[in-house]
Parts: C-alpha cells; sequence; structure tokens
C-alpha cells in the first residue's frame, strides 16, 4: 500500500492514494505502427470512444497512448459526481446560445448521466457507484433568488419531476446546516469513486480488443498525405484516424494542424477529512448522502465518500502564467479556505481533521461550452472545455466520437457541439492570463456581494 506521505508529495488524489498498488500497462515499445484509430489521452474519453469503436467494430484496430498511468489527469482526481450540468450555468448556456440549444443540451446530459449508471450496472463495475440525487443550494436570500430562477429555466426545458425547489426548512431535514435557505434537488444523478471507474473502463476497452501504452508521451501530430503520424521519443505511429482526448492537457500538444488554442487548463483543488464517527454523522442528519454543489460563482462541490468521509473541493481556482509547466497542484490557501468552509456549513464539525488534499486541472475556453470538433478534415478529432463538469459528460461524448470515426449519422453526431464556431483562445500567455484573471475577479465580486458574510475562522 502506497504511503500517504509519498502519494502526497508525487500529488496523487485521494482516490488514486485509496486504490493501493496499481500495475500500469507497459509503454509503447520502440519501432513504427500503423493503425487504424489512435487516440491519445486514456481518461474517460478516450477509453470509453476507444471501448465503442472495438464493441461496433472488431476490425478495426485501436491504440491508445496515455502519458502517465491511468487516472494521473481529470478522470482520477475529480469529486466523482454523474450530474447533468452542461458547461458553466444554464443561464450562460442560454445566453450564449439560446433556449433550445440549452434544452437540447440539457437532454444530452441526463442521458450522459443514465449512461454513466447503465453501464456500471449492466458491467458490474467496481466504481463505488450510488445514486443518491443531488442538492443545488443557496446560503443567501441573493442567492436563492437567483437559485430560483435556475429552477424555474431547468423546469421549463426538462421533463416535470426532474428537479424539485426545496425550501430552508425542507432542505434541513435533508442535512442539518444552519446556514442554507433553499435548494434545488435533483433526484436522477449520483456519485462515484472516479479512479476505480476509469480503471474499469480500461479493462472493459481491452477486454473488447482496444491496445493501451501507459507513461508514453506523444511528442508531435502531422498529418501528410497518408494520414495522421504520431511520435513519441521512440516510436512513430501512422493512424487514419486520430482522436484527440486529452482535454486540460490539449494546449502541450504540438501538432499541425493547430490544437493548442482551443482550451485552457484551470487548476482546482480538494481535501478530504478523516472517517467521520457515528455521532458526527447524526449530528449533520447527511442520512440519504445526496452530493451538494452552492450557487455561489466559484462553486463548492460536497459529498460523502464509500469509505465514510467527506470530500471538499472547488471555491477557488489557480491560474498559471506559463502553463506548459503544469504545475500547480498545490494550494495551501485554497485547502485552508475549503476546511473553513466545511466547517462554516457544518458547525458540528468544527474539529474533524483533514486526511488528504490534493488538486487538479479542467478544461476551460472561451465560451464556457463544450466542444467536439475536427482538425482540418476529419481525420482528427478532439475535444475539449469539460469545465470541471465531465464525468458524465465525457463518457458520452466518447460514444459520440466512437459514432464520428466510424462514420455512423446517429442522434448523438447530430448535437449542436460538434463541429460548433467555437471562440479560440487568445494567442500568447499574457492575454490569456489577463483574460482569466479578470473573468475570476468578476465572479469573485459577484460571491461577495451575495454573501456579504465573514467566515469562521478555524479552531487551531
Amino acid at each position: 500500500m502506497l504511503d500517504r506521505y509519498e502519494a502526497l508529495q508525487k500529488n496523487y488524489s485521494f482516490w488514486q492514494y485509496k486504490y493501493g498498488d496499481y500495475v500500469a500497462n507497459e509503454p509503447l515499445a520502440a519501432g513504427s505502427y500503423e493503425t487504424d484509430v489512435l487516440i491519445i489521452g486514456a481518461g474517460y474519453t478516450g477509453l470509453t470512444c476507444a471501448r465503442e469503436i472495438r464493441k461496433e467494430d472488431k476490425n478495426q484496430r485501436v491504440m491508445v497512448l496515455e502519458a502517465n498511468d491511468i487516472g494521473f489527469g481529470a478522470s482520477g482526481r475529480n469529486g466523482g459526481f454523474n450530474m447533468t450540468l452542461f458547461g458553466v450555468e444554464p443561464e450562460v448556456t442560454l445566453l450564449r446560445w439560446g433556449r433550445e440549444k440549452t434544452r437540447e443540451a440539457q437532454a444530452y446530459m441526463q442521458q450522459a448521466v443514465q449512461y454513466v449508471k447503465g453501464l456500471i450496472e449492466s458491467e458490474n463495475l467496481d466504481s463505488d457507484y450510488e445514486h443518491t440525487g443531488m442538492l443545488r443550494i443557496a446560503y443567501t436570500d441573493k442567492q436563492e433568488r437567483r437559485l430560483q430562477k435556475t429552477f424555474k429555466l431547468l423546469s421549463d426545458i426538462t421533463k416535470p419531476g426532474s428537479f424539485e425547489y426545496l425550501g430552508g426548512e425542507e432542505t434541513q431535514r435533508l442535512l442539518n446546516s444552519p446556514h442554507i435557505k433553499g435548494a434545488i434537488y435533483e433526484p436522477e444523478t449520483g456519485i462515484l469513486d472516479p479512479i476505480k471507474h476509469v480503471r474499469s473502463l480500461k479493462n472493459l476497452a481491452e477486454r473488447e480488443g482496444a491496445e493501451i501504452f501507459e507513461n508514453t508521451k506523444v511528442i508531435s501530430i502531422a498529418k501528410d498525405h497518408a494520414g495522421v503520424v504520431v511520435h513519441t521519443d521512440t516510436a512513430a505511429i501512422r493512424a487514419k484516424k486520430l482522436v484527440i482526448a486529452t482535454n486540460a492537457w490539449t494546449h502541450n500538444l504540438k501538432s499541425s494542424p493547430k490544437v493548442a488554442n482551443r482550451q485552457a487548463p484551470v487548476w482546482t483543488y480538494q481535501i478530504v477529512t478523516e472517517p467521520l464517527t457515528a455521532e458526527q454523522w447524526k449530528s449533520i442528519n447527511w442520512e440519504k448522502r445526496m452530493s451538494i454543489e452552492d450557487n455561489r460563482q466559484l462553486v463548492h462541490y460536497m459529498r460523502i465518500t464509500h469509505c465514510g468521509r467527506i470530500t471538499i473541493g472547488g471555491g477557488s481556482i489557480g491560474l498559471e502564467y506559463n502553463d506548459k509547466k503544469m504545475n500547480l497542484w498545490k494550494n495551501e490557501n485554497t485547502w485552508a479556505n475549503l476546511e473553513q468552509h466545511l466547517k462554516w456549513i457544518f458547525p458540528t464539525l468544527s474539529d474533524i481533521k483533514v486526511h488528504y488534499k490534493w488538486g487538479g486541472c479542467v478544461s476551460v475556453n472561451m465560451d464556457m461550452t463544450p466542444e467536439i470538433g475536427f482538425l482540418g478534415d476529419q481525420s482528427i478529432i478532439y475535444a475539449t472545455g469539460c469545465i470541471g463538469h465531465g464525468v458524465s459528460l465525457t463518457q458520452l461524448n466518447g460514444k459520440l466520437i466512437a459514432d464520428l470515426v466510424l462514420g455512423n449519422n446517429t442522434d448523438l453526431t447530430k448535437f449542436w457541439i460538434v463541429n460548433r464556431n467555437a471562440i479560440p483562445m487568445p494567442p500568447g500567455s499574457m492575454l490569456r492570463y489577463a483574460g482569466t484573471k479578470l473573468i475570476e475577479g468578476i465572479l469573485k465580486t459577484i460571491d461577495l456581494y451575495e454573501e456579504g458574510r465573514p467566515k469562521v475562522q478555524n479552531k487551531k
């Protein structure tokens, strides 16, 4: 079993640490290769895509390259929310794309949740899955008024029963916190262990015949008259079709045509507590184990782990001026604020200790909308912009991309995020960094205006 201190030093997530020993597949050996489909990135998107292609057409050779151990990226360090949130907020989607596309996006996300749930159940995956529902909570009158508007919008564009509005007293019967004014309850969502799930997806893809190589970093991508050529340090792979499923790491790919300006990485952080005692669980009355997000602009998300802890993340983001370094794994201030916020929500947990803390990055684009697109002709397909809400989204995206690779014209391939007219990231580190910091500052100001409350200081 990996030592906790060693895991922290290696920037592992809690889920990686808890998983225990893992034996990665061998890297791709030196040499020249030919394949029908090459997938870069073995997260939820890439592994789902590989499985779905092979499941439909066993004549397709599918190779998958992962730069690290499977689960080192977002697929192994997220909060584990099988949820229906698309992009940032439904109001943002409505403003940018209109009501009909907002309705279609919500329907896609509801389908995505059921896709993940159905896969886990039909394949009996060891994902620690619980279909417990989700609460979206407001702390103040201002937040509650905005939450009620969100509820009305969601109710207007979804089938009846998808969402329910709860007042403060109703919410507190489900969750004992003195600070909650109201909540949207969404019953058809769930939680899972992200690292167990992504490694289960690996097993499924291999069972269908996909070839997966870990710790194999791509150093260049180029096109010629015969297709796509991808190089690692020691190997060259010629592919008829290439899928770029690297999400928050996509900007580091050296490719022609260019893919680097499709998105940027934004860092987010989480902590997890020690196991709660029976008395502590009773004091917060979280018996139904639903996941929680608050209605802040810089959102907090919380859930119960299978092993009886609480994990909380979000609340603030990390940005790198030089995002080629990708080295903002740690943020002590954000971790401290997360602990403070958890104890503010649940005053009876004022003495709870933090057991583990970690960070990771999510893929963000200029219009805060997920994107699947082609580079040049249809031989290269990429996916970016999960905006930190990608557990269900990326898996259904993987099936959608498989349909595109196989040339299938399906309801999924008609979804409007495919080859949409996206806004590229501004050129250069300075403009990108300044623009993102400006947006962050605006969101912080809105939160301060709506909350207007000091935080309770941690007990030492």
